[in-house]
């Protein structure tokens, strides 16, 4: 129980000390989700809103394939990817496992179907209240995906969050192509995994509660942004 109280207080003394470590982490932490978030977004939100808006004969395949992608083992991505980028990898000779790039690319991976997914139900509804005003001005399909996004732009925002949410937590891909080297690859979840290994208790729980605040604070800005989106529709 003393171990415990005193993991505590040190947690507390590093968060509260801005701890160098404890920065360079969170910040390295930062930049892999919110790079995976922003290419993911570029990617699942325009692929989303085409969905919505084009009828194929393997649309309802597709659409299944993808909400089935959003469960997708991370691991199995991380594994992907560390054959791809390893030396005898396809792409082996660009140097990236072991890379934040490479981490990054686990994460678009792991997260673009879950912006999709949630930007297609999004658009879908939209869809169906500006279908019959963009057929009748005769607009392309590139102009009705553009209309869609803007106007659905909330929503969307809330898709790319809740992708963002899904990346700051990811441990298991990350781990095999980050490799969780010390001031290059470790972040939040990788360094807590090592470091409760290590005994280090004081230092997992800061960097514990500095995951936990950024989980609330998505959770809470999704929360905000659905219910402002709605308002917006009534």
């Amino acid at each position: 129980m003393n171990d415990i109280w005193q993991g505590l207080a040190q947690a507390l003394r590093l968060v509260l000390g801005l701890d160098a470590d404890l920065i360079e982490i969170s910040g390295l932490s930062l930049q892999v989700s919110l790079g995976a978030t922003l290419i993911a977004s570029v990617i699942g939100l325009p692929l989303g809103a085409w969905l919505a808006i084009n009828r194929f004969r393997a649309r309802r395949v597709v659409i299944a394939v993808l909400n089935a992608l959003m469960g997708l083992p991370p691991v199995v991505v991380g594994l992907f990817v560390y054959v791809l980028l390893s030396r005898s990898g396809p792409f082996g000779v660009l140097g990236l496992l072991f890379t934040p790039t490479a981490m990054v690319i686990a994460q678009v991976i792991i997260i673009t179907p879950i912006i999709a997914s949630i930007a297609h139900q999004a658009i879908r509804d939209l869809w169906a209240d500006y279908h019959d005003l963009l057929i009748s001005l005769n607009t392309s399909r590139a102009q009705r995906i553009r209309t869609l996004l803007w106007d659905g732009r909330r929503a969307l925002m809330t898709a790319s969050l809740a992708g963002f949410g899904r990346a700051i937590g990811e441990v298991g891909a990350i781990m095999i192509v980050g490799g969780n080297i010390d001031h290059v690859t470790r972040v939040l979840t990788t360094a807590i995994a090592l470091e409760t290994g290590k005994g280090e208790f004081g230092l997992a729980l800061a960097l514990g509660f500095v995951l936990i605040s950024l989980a609330v604070l998505v959770n809470l800005a999704v929360h905000f942004l659905s219910r402002t989106e709605r308002s917006g529709r009534w």
